[in-house]
């Protein structure tokens, strides 16, 4: 399957019988694909007339407490910021689906990760977290799917897959043959009384800032029991690295072609993938400082996840940047190239 198609059958087998879209490359094949499914399952399929509307739609459906899904490109998540905060605002379970291109502005249609900022800094406005998954495979972008709309529903917030535009157009053969969490008991969920309880209310207004400040800090409890449980990631040829290569989705597959070359030149190097951007595997980084004199962030954008590889690593060996932007990839080659420039300046690369 194309990992588009993957995310959007995954969804349906995760009980998600609504989704509100609106097309944009390289993500349209998601909504494509729920076109066709989802009027033979007894689901809503919807082509929003904005971004805007779609993700109101969203909000809508999950205040039900029902699975709901979205999907878009770079721009389109943009628009999306302001209901992505009133989701947080109201604590509504949802997944949104970032499938990202090149930027600023329309920029071009080839795949990117300079969204990384976006996800786990800046999805609206307000203090707020998402859960963001990056999938580097198209299983991992059917297993991730049904992953975030458990994670949303257990933590009441939304979920973000956060995928590069070759992650959704690539073919790869994929199981769908996993587990589904069912979805929990959602006491606060507008479904009508029946005159035998008081009414929920799902709103993200707070008028007294007192109760405001009490709800933000409780939100934030709950964002830290997410830090300290959910953080996910992988590890390749870890065990004796002196250089560690950090990055995920398509590049982290380039890096470790690179990777295994390196090893071949006698080059004791690895790599630690994440798979949550947020929450960033922060342990995996400060366990490798016992060994690793050096880090290579391998992204595609200006340097974005750069900072949290500073952070996990509190600066205290160098962190440095391998880098393609614009809709290209790096190459096995370029990688390569930095890993060697690290082993030969004791960990500087130029």
């Amino acid at each position: 399957m194309k990992g588009n198609e993957a995310i959007a059958e995954a969804a349906i087998i995760a009980g998600c019988r609504h989704y509100f879209g609106y097309p944009i490359t390289p993500q349209t094949e998601i909504a494509a694909y729920m076109a066709k499914r989802m009027p033979k399952i007894g689901g809503c399929f919807l082509q929003a007339e904005s971004e805007i509307a779609a993700i109101n739609m969203v909000y809508g459906v999950a205040s039900t407490g029902l699975r709901v899904m979205t999907s878009s490109s770079s721009p389109g998540i943009a628009l999306k910021s302001e209901g992505l905060s009133y989701l947080a605002g109201a604590d509504l379970p949802a997944l949104v689906v970032n499938v990202q291109r090149g930027g600023p502005g329309l920029g071009g249609i080839q795949p990117s990760q300079s969204d990384y900022f976006q996800a786990t800094r800046a999805g609206g406005h307000g203090d707020f977290r998402m859960i963001v998954l990056a999938p580097a495979s198209v299983q991992e972008m059917a297993e991730l799917t049904v992953k975030g709309f458990a994670l949303a529903d257990k933590y009441r917030m939304t979920s973000m897959i956060l995928a590069d535009g070759t992650m959704g157009q690539m073919m790869e053969p994929v199981s769908l043959d996993f587990a589904v969490e069912p979805m929990p008991e959602k006491p606060w969920a507008t479904t009508g009384t029946g005159k035998k309880r008081p009414h929920n209310v799902v709103n993200s207004l707070f008028l007294s800032p007192e109760k405001l400040e009490q709800t933000n800090f409780e939100r934030y409890e709950r964002y830290a029991t997410i830090e300290e449980t959910e953080a996910m990631w992988e590890e390749y040829k870890m065990e004796d690295a002196e250089i560690c290569i950090a990055a995920f989705g398509i590049a982290a597959r380039v890096a470790k072609n690179a990777i295994n070359e390196a090893r071949k030149q006698g080059i004791k190097v690895g790599l630690i993938r994440p798979i949550t951007l947020w929450p960033f595997p922060k342990a995996p980084f400060k366990q490798a400082l016992k060994t690793v004199r050096s880090f290579i962030s391998v992204e595609m954008s200006m340097g974005q996840m750069i900072e949290d590889v500073r952070l996990a690593t509190e600066c205290r060996v160098p962190v440095t940047l391998c880098n393609r932007v614009g809709g290209m990839i790096p190459s096995p080659e370029q990688v390569l190239e930095a890993i060697k420039a690290a082993a030969e300046n004791g960990g500087e690369t130029k």
